[in-house]
């Protein structure tokens, strides 16, 4: 769960702004788009294999 807590003198705005980055830094956003709508095994499979193969780029990179 993630939270923020509000400073005496600090606006909502900049509240705001923290709570959005901890929701993009825990991957909530993302989990959320994926459950959005129901997929498929061979949706599973195609998707995994998309994200395996974007990671070993990212490994042969460095």
């Amino acid at each position: 769960m993630t939270q923020v807590i509000v400073g005496d003198h600090e606006g909502i705005e900049s509240a705001l702004r923290r709570f959005k980055r901890q929701v993009v830094k825990a991957g909530i956003f993302l989990d959320m788009k994926k459950h959005r709508y129901f997929e498929t095994t061979t949706e599973k499979r195609k998707r995994k294999a998309i994200e395996k193969r974007r990671q070993q780029k990212r490994i042969y990179r460095k």
